[in-house]
């Protein structure tokens, strides 16, 4: 799908700016476009393959496969900021958010709004006023720098943290920073533009602007996604849901944009709300598996062909002239990084869990770059002085992010051992696995039978056959809990923590909607919720 829509794009831009020789070029046509199609097709596929063996991360694999061909398809293909900021960064979002479970994000939303809100603006600041003076260059480019550079592409992270295992409440942190990010990065780029074209703006109006953008977008997101769950809820066929959230995401984005609100921002918000609110509703466990399964394809296929033309669309020999500024830019969003990163999680265990030590190394090296970062660069205006060095050096950052941070970024998880993982851990998470899934198969044969699909006699016999493994991993999970309450062995604390944790935030949200409802009164509520709180900071990290 995300193939067949760059190849039409025909992006008039050569690697690294514009070309006016090319700008009276015409397609070649679809025999041509299905050529290049192949060919992109084939050679991700030998990436693929080549990576699995290497073990190193699918995307950087894609993006110096695509360096060596440069100058054979750079002149026929291009990555149009268009198509990446109105088709691929919709779906890629939206294939996100609904993955994103609220309970994870709840869990881990202080940190997420801390790296996402604070974090994303001082580290644009940083890197603005290093630019500015290390480069010479005025205050609107060097605050593009920032805002370009501060953002954490979202496929590239949740991509390689596919690949390594990591703790869950790490994973959730980045991909919480990651979905928000993007969002942010839009709203902050957009302004700045603003500032270009008006000349002017006070710090009163600015702030006015984001709040607007930015719940404006959250409110289009909410409306749209709770208005797409009776549909979906009445749709019957898995095709026809099909259609359904890919109308949703790409026309929240379209429509928050219309509006004057952050399309990225509503796209996020209408993807909670379906993935959380519309997926559960839907009666048959194969539709839900088809949807996502479908959504899994859609942000697979569009992230081959982003990071595979990101390497066609980068030109070394043109990087390598320009090699000391590129170095300078490299420095300035890693200093800024830096900076975010320690300094404001230092201050998170006032209110909050820390973060421990090994995870803030992951955050900062995991700082990568990618289709958003290059998309932005692309959609400066024309008119806008020394827009041509600007891509050339952001296209430099993004390509030493996506390979050096890509390729180490699994070396460094490793050596830190964050991701080890205890023998009766493991196993007991093998148990629960086998428990869930079972448990998930009585659902669907209750399911089956109230639909009449399934004779009571077929029913009775299938559902006995999976109580047996139902009866079979609670007794191991009961005996593996007993030996840890007699052990106390802390290093396999984390497993039973988690199960904990999830309890204490169902009880903590039971109890703050009962307040929101006026059925219990406020000062019973507050000392109650403040020993839960006290209870999940005792808890260990999973």
């Amino acid at each position: 799908m995300g193939g067949v829509a760059v190849m039409w794009t025909l992006a008039q831009q050569t690697p690294l700016g514009n070309n006016p020789a090319l700008e009276n070029q015409t397609p070649g046509g679809i025999p041509e476009l299905a050529i290049i199609l192949i060919i992109l097709l084939l050679i991700a596929t030998a990436v693929a393959l080549v990576t699995q063996r290497l073990r190193i991360p699918y995307v950087a694999g894609l993006v110096l496969a695509g360096l060596p061909i440069t100058d054979v398809l750079s002149h026929r293909i291009g990555l149009d900021p268009s198509l990446v900021l109105n088709l691929f960064l919709p779906i890629l979002i939206f294939e996100a958010a609904i993955n994103t479970h609220m309970s994870r994000l709840r869990s881990t939303f202080k940190p997420v709004a801390l790296l996402a809100g604070p974090g994303s603006i001082f580290s644009s600041a940083i890197i603005a006023v290093l630019v500015k003076f290390g480069l010479g260059i005025d205050w609107i480019p060097a605050l593009l720098f920032g805002v370009i550079l501060a953002n954490t592409d979202t496929v590239s992270m949740i991509a390689v943290f596919k690949e390594i295992q990591v703790p869950s409440r790490l994973s959730a942190i980045v991909e919480g920073e990651t979905l928000f990010n993007d969002a942010a990065a839009l709203v902050s780029f957009n302004l700045i533009l603003v500032v270009y074209a008006t000349g002017s703006l006070t710090v009163l109006e600015g702030v006015k602007e984001l709040l607007v953008v930015a719940l404006g977008g959250g409110l289009v997101g909410a409306i749209l996604g709770y208005l797409s769950l009776p549909i979906f809820v009445r749709l019957n066929d898995p095709l026809s849901s099909l259609l359904l959230t890919v109308a949703l995401a790409l026309g929240t984005f379209q429509i928050g944009q219309f509006l004057g609100v952050s399309g990225a921002v509503a796209v996020v918000m209408a993807g909670l709300i379906f993935g959380n609110l519309g997926l559960p509703r839907s009666s048959s466990a194969s539709d839900r598996i088809t949807l996502l399964s479908f959504w899994e394809y859609a942000g697979f296929g569009v992230n081959t062909f982003i990071f595979l033309l990101i390497g066609i669309e980068i030109n070394p020999l043109t990087l390598w002239s320009i090699l000391p500024s590129i170095l300078l830019v490299i420095l300035a969003y890693q200093l800024g990084r830096i900076l975010s990163v320690y300094l404001l999680l230092a201050g998170l265990r006032w209110f909050d869990r820390p973060i421990p030590l090994p995870w803030q190394h992951v955050l900062f090296l995991g700082n990568i770059k990618g289709s958003l970062s290059m998309a932005l660069a692309l959609s400066i205006p024309l008119t806008l002085p020394g827009r041509d060095n600007i891509i050339e050096l952001v296209f430099g950052a993004v390509l030493f992010s996506l390979v050096g941070q890509g390729l180490s970024l699994p070396g460094l998880v490793k050596r830190l051992n964050i991701s080890r993982v205890s023998e009766v851990t493991e196993q007991a998470g093998k148990l629960q696995i086998q428990l869930i899934a079972a448990k998930a198969a009585q659902d669907e044969l209750d399911s089956l039978l109230k639909s009449g699909v399934l004779p009571k006699a077929v029913y009775e016999e299938l559902w006995a056959s999976y109580q047996v493994r139902v009866a079979e991993s609670e007794r191991v999970l009961r005996d593996f809990y007993n030996q840890y309450r007699a052990r106390q062995l802390k290093s396999d604390r984390s497993g039973l923590d988690a199960i904990r944790r999830r309890l204490l935030l169902a009880e903590k949200g039971a109890v703050s909607d009962a307040l929101r409802k006026r059925i219990v009164p406020e000062n019973l509520v507050q000392p109650y919720v403040k020993d839960l709180d006290e209870k999940l900071l005792s808890l260990e990290d999973d």
